[in-house]
């Protein structure tokens, strides 16, 4: 069996060993990533949720659950960093992507309604999530410490998670969904991804200073500090670097024929690397400066064209689904057992659905939106997905959120992914998006807009 041959690779030497294993991985994660992504396109849902599903599956809850010793041997430990640091490499040139296909032209006349939106997005499901909190408690049990040790849920702790878990918007799937259904560069996507974007950055800020809380270290001059480092980066490559940076893109294209040549694609990388490094010093991780790099070149509509076509497949087949079963490997739902937990599962989904969903579309719909296009507005904002599996690992690791609760935000934050598509498409009738999406595959997988 190669189970058993694994370790024994090329002659037993480690390092052909580990990339051996690696390769299997890689085989194992495209394939089923694929696969998973067609079949999902073909139910109208976006390749991104099939590639979502495919990583959970291969994590503990399904294949390692029905198929331990295979899952075992091909997702052995020992090569965990490996993926973690793929991963983490695939989410930096997905968020270049996103931020480079954004048209952010629409926010000077619909700037209030962004931060109107984004506001709402955080304050009212932050309340939920810390009111269902103090009502949970009393029924969750204990948190699983590294080492096999529990001890009892600190309240305040867990009801701040809890409240910074309903909060987060996941940029990155949010942004895929967009690009599938050709409404990036729409007046609604602008507003959305902008909300979405200071939801996310609020978010982080919040996850930090809430885990320094837990671990008994907050000082809020260092937040202060941190949010302060990461506006003014933004504001000098808006302002400072995006005309150097315009200058550059122009002479890279002449030079190369309106394609980008080696040397400036490895310049590229290089602005993309520096930009995740300035912003992981500052502590907001490091993908929020190749968001913002993104952004800062999104109108050179050549330079944007030119690098898309380099890459876009690449980063979408392969650092993608490694990601997603990265996540997936540290993500065991379990089973929840008895009505009670059952029923506060149901409880944290309509809390989490209610509070961004809900807030959202009030909000645009209060700032001068008709009824669907706030309601576009509002399921596009409720979109969480992997990110917020990356929030409540954080929770869990640090023992203020118990395994029960751990499964439960992952339901949610599966069921508010998958619910996206299929809303957006029935609200987007007689909006701006209905001619952008009816250009797409998702026109002939779904008659929705047509018939409704």
């Amino acid at each position: 069996m190669i189970w058993h041959a694994l370790p024994l690779a090329a002659g037993g030497h480690a390092v052909e060993a580990t990339l051996l294993l690696v390769l299997i991985q890689l085989c194992v994660i495209i394939v089923i990533a694929r696969v998973f992504a067609m079949l999902f396109s073909k139910i109208g849902q976006p390749a991104v949720v099939g590639e979502i599903i495919a990583g959970l599956m291969l994590g503990p809850s399904f294949f390692g659950h029905f198929f331990p010793d295979a899952f075992n041997r091909i997702f052995d430990i020992s090569v965990n960093s490996v993926f973690q640091i793929l991963s983490q490499l695939g989410l930096i040139f997905l968020l270049f992507l996103i931020g480079l296909e954004f048209d952010f032209s629409h926010l000077k006349t619909s700037g209030k309604s962004s931060l109107a939106i984004s506001i709402v997005g955080i304050v009212l499901p932050f309340g939920l999530g810390f009111g269902l909190a103090h009502l949970m408690h009393p029924h969750i049990g204990h948190a699983q410490l590294p080492g096999g040790l529990t001890k009892a849920v600190d309240l305040t702790g867990f009801a701040l998670f809890m409240g910074t878990a309903m909060s987060i918007t996941a940029i990155p799937i949010l942004g895929r969904i967009m690009m599938e259904l050709n409404i990036t560069r729409s007046r609604l996507g602008a507003i959305t991804i902008t909300a979405a974007a200071v939801d996310d950055a609020a978010g982080w800020i919040i996850l930090a200073a809430v885990s320094a809380l837990v671990r008994s270290d907050f000082r809020l001059g260092s937040t202060l500090l941190m949010l302060g480092e990461a506006i003014g980066f933004a504001l000098a490559m808006i302002f400072v670097v995006k005309p150097l940076l315009k200058r550059w893109t122009q002479f890279a294209l002449r030079r190369g024929d309106q394609e980008l040549g080696l040397n400036s694609l490895a310049i590229l990388f290089i602005l993309i690397f520096l930009c995740a490094i300035a912003t992981n010093l500052i502590g907001i991780f490091a993908i929020f400066g190749a968001f913002i790099l993104g952004a800062t070149l999104s109108s050179e509509e050549g330079f944007r064209d030119a690098v898309t076509r380099y890459l876009r497949n690449f980063v979408t087949v392969f650092f993608l689904p490694i990601f997603f079963t990265y996540t997936g490997l540290r993500t065991d739902i379990g089973s929840l057992q008895g009505g009670t937990l059952w029923m506060f599962a149901a409880a944290v989904s309509a809390a989490a659905i209610l509070g961004k969903f809900g807030g959202c579309t009030l909000a645009a719909r209060l700032t001068g939106m008709g009824g669907r296009e706030a309601a576009c507005i509002g399921v596009m904002m409720n979109t969480r997905a992997l990110m917020e599996l990356i929030v409540i690992n954080v929770g869990y690791e640090l023992g203020v959120i118990p395994r029960s609760v751990f499964c439960m935000l992952v339901m949610m934050a599966v069921l508010t992914t998958i619910m996206t598509t299929p809303i957006l498409l029935r609200m987007a009738r007689s909006t701006e998006l209905e001619p952008l999406i009816a250009k797409t595959s998702f026109a002939i997988k779904s008659a929705t807009i047509q018939r409704n």
